[in-house]
Parts: structure tokens; C-alpha cells; sequence
């Protein structure tokens, strides 16, 4: 798939999740899915990057100078849409109903590492 028919898919399922969500707040945060859905199918493309090409690369100022290992740009830019991620999921989940409709398992880890 293209990175485009990609952010479809991650937007569709964002949206779905937050179908139930007054009309209001979803006007409000339409944007922030957007956001979320672009910044999850980057990630994914950068993380394959890291993979195939590591997070350093060899590095020099001049042919005169010995090289030397440094982070791979990608490795930053890596690194900073993560955070921004995981504050804009951290956004969106709070908007979620906090009862879970009482489909939530008390134990269940992934709820408790979002919520942390």
C-alpha cells in the first residue's frame, strides 16, 4: 500500500474507535486524529529505516579528517515524533469513557501503560 491508502486505514480505525464521541469533541480533535494517523504510518516508515540502516552512520567534515559514528538524522527525527505521538495518544485516550463500557479488564496491561 502507498503511504496515503496506509494513513487511511490508521484514520479510519481511529475513527472508528472514537465514533461514540459527542459531535462537538470530535470537531474539536479531527485534527489530532489526523495528526495521530500521519505521525503512527511515519513512524513505521522511519523505524524500518533504523532497521535497515541503523541509528549511526559514519560521519566526517573532510576527506582529510578520520571519519566518525554519529546519530542518523532519521534516528532524531525518529525519536521526537515518538513523543509527540505518544502525547497526542495520551490526548486522545483521556477523551475515552472511563467506565470502557465495561469491556475494560482491571489486569489488563496495555490499559495500565496508557494510562501511566
Amino acid at each position: 500500500m502507498t503511504k496515503d491508502q496506509r494513513i487511511d486505514k490508521e484514520l479510519r480505525r481511529l475513527k472508528k474507535i472514537y465514533k461514540d464521541i459527542s459531535k462537538d469533541k470530535i470537531d474539536l480533535i479531527d485534527g489530532i486524529i489526523q495528526r495521530a494517523a500521519y505521525m503512527r504510518i511515519t513512524l513505521e516508515d522511519y523505524e524500518a529505516d533504523l532497521d535497515e540502516n541503523g541509528y549511526v552512520e559514519l560521519f566526517s567534515q573532510s576527506d582529510k579528517m578520520e571519519p566518525y559514528e554519529r546519530e542518523r538524522p532519521v534516528a532524531r527525527l525518529y525519536n521526537t515524533m515518538n513523543n509527540n505521538y505518544q502525547k497526542i495518544m495520551k490526548q486522545l485516550t483521556d477523551l475515552l469513557p472511563k467506565d470502557g463500557g465495561g469491556k475494560e479488564r482491571p489486569d489488563d496491561p496495555l490499559m495500565g501503560f496508557i494510562k501511566s
